[in-house]
């Protein structure tokens, strides 16, 4: 399996990393803004191409699928171009940033017959895959969610501290994961509400944000957003449920009473980007659909752009 990575920053790296460790792939080219960063990471990891621009990539031979971990506006544009060239697409979360053009992406998966999937990394993370093993063996319901997305982003930077060349956003990056999640684990979402706090003057985004959801089971979401905590930074979930209570960090997962959970045998893996690239890969080398292909994620951002309607209204 031959892959192209387009936007090597921080998250970029993290599935370079991931994909070391699986059979069979070869990283062969590496797209990035500049072509210097593009270079140095393509020498990192081996990789015998790098670029600014994702065509030389597309038109490659030895290219058999993309990953885009590219700024969010680019997202559901770069994905349709890489089915367009044959490439099957691992587009990172978000899939888009409106409704409209996540149905554009599915369309396209569709007729292409391409594999399209989108990272929606909470779906395997071990925390969150344990959780969901006991909802599908029907030893634990979800009565609630409560989840805390904390950010201290007061300037345009990414998670390496390094500016950003474009503006994140709380509502379609941010709260896609749990939007998903809560999805996934409850049933489809039925009601959602939010709230935003004071627009930034400078980057034109809400730095505050509080949602509500209620999914078909009954069961409710509770989910604060910021980029204003000058505090301990991640997102904590907190599953409530008829049978127990799990507090989920990231690939962790403690009882309601802190004590540590070992998820160390729930997969091959405990990172859950890796084990998010293996699905990728193991559902082309199948001609299978994957968990979290486009079509199984789609709802997230019907409900995403109904929160933007309420929002902006």
């Amino acid at each position: 399996m031959r892959i192209a990575l387009a936007g090597a920053g921080a998250f970029g790296e993290k599935h370079l990393d991931g994909l070391k460790l699986i059979e069979g792939v070869e990283i062969v080219s590496i797209i990035s803004r500049t072509a210097e960063q593009a270079a140095a990471v393509a020498a990192k990891y081996g990789a015998k191409h790098s670029s600014t621009e994702l065509d030389d990539a597309l038109a490659r031979d030895d290219v058999d699928a993309v990953i885009l971990c590219t700024p969010t506006q680019m997202h559901a544009s770069q994905a349709i171009a890489c089915m367009d060239a044959g490439k099957h697409v691992q587009v990172e979360i978000p899939l888009a940033d409106s409704w409209a053009d996540s149905e554009a992406v599915l369309a396209k998966s569709q007729a292409t017959g391409l594999t399209c999937m989108v990272g929606h990394t909470r779906r395997f993370n071990p925390s969150h895959q344990y959780v969901h093993n006991r909802i599908t063996a029907g030893e634990f319901n979800v009565q609630q969610m409560d989840v805390q997305t904390y950010f201290f982003r007061r300037r345009n930077i990414n998670a390496k501290g390094e500016a950003r060349s474009w503006t994140d956003h709380l509502l379609w990056h941010h709260a896609a994961h749990t939007v998903d999640l809560f999805a996934y684990q409850a049933g489809r979402i039925v009601k959602a509400n939010a709230l935003q706090g004071p627009m930034h003057p400078e980057l034109g985004i809400a730095m505050d944000m509080s949602i509500q959801l209620q999914s078909e089971s009954g069961a409710i979401c509770t989910l604060s957003l910021s980029f204003n905590n000058d505090g301990p930074l991640g997102t904590y979930f907190r599953y409530i449920g008829d049978t127990g209570t799990f507090l989920a960090r990231y690939d962790d997962l403690f009882t309601g009473k802190e004590e540590q959970i070992d998820v160390s045998q729930v997969d091959v893996s405990m990172n859950g980007i890796e084990l998010q690239d293996r699905e990728f890969i193991s559902a082309i080398r199948e001609g299978r659909e994957p968990n979290s292909s486009v079509g199984k994620v789609l709802d997230c951002y019907r409900v995403l752009g109904d929160l933007e309607k309420q929002l902006n209204g």
